[in-house]
């Protein structure tokens, strides 16, 4: 079972992602609807967010957070709204990801080198 830090994290993601799209759906805050989404949706990501940060260090919850939800966000950007992707996209992205990877695995390891 996941803890309860990492699925506010999750959620967090989740929500970031959707008030993305809907940002993206409101042109510019002029579609009443899809600025309200955008707006509340961020209000959750980021309430949980902070919430994830009681446990969760700041250095890789905002890291996880930003990163994980740029990914995905740039995979709806291409597969839902015509956005171009190129070799350097790509790599791009493939960079964020090794990165959000590399700050999760120095979790353990700073926690070892604390404890000694």
């Amino acid at each position: 079972m996941l803890e309860k830090h990492t699925l506010y994290l999750t959620i967090a993601i989740a929500c970031g992602i959707t008030g993305g799209t809907f940002l993206n759906l409101s042109d510019g805050f002029s579609n009443a609807w899809s600025t309200t989404g955008a707006l509340s949706f961020y209000f959750i990501a980021f309430l949980l967010l902070s919430f994830s940060m009681k446990v969760v260090p700041l250095s890789i919850a905002y890291a996880v957070w930003g990163g994980t939800g740029a990914g995905v966000q740039a995979i709806i950007g291409i597969a839902f709204f015509n956005e171009n992707i190129s070799v350097i996209k790509i790599i791009s992205f493939l960079l964020v990801a090794l990165g959000i990877v590399l700050i999760n695995i120095s979790k353990p390891i700073d926690q070892n080198d604390q404890q000694q």
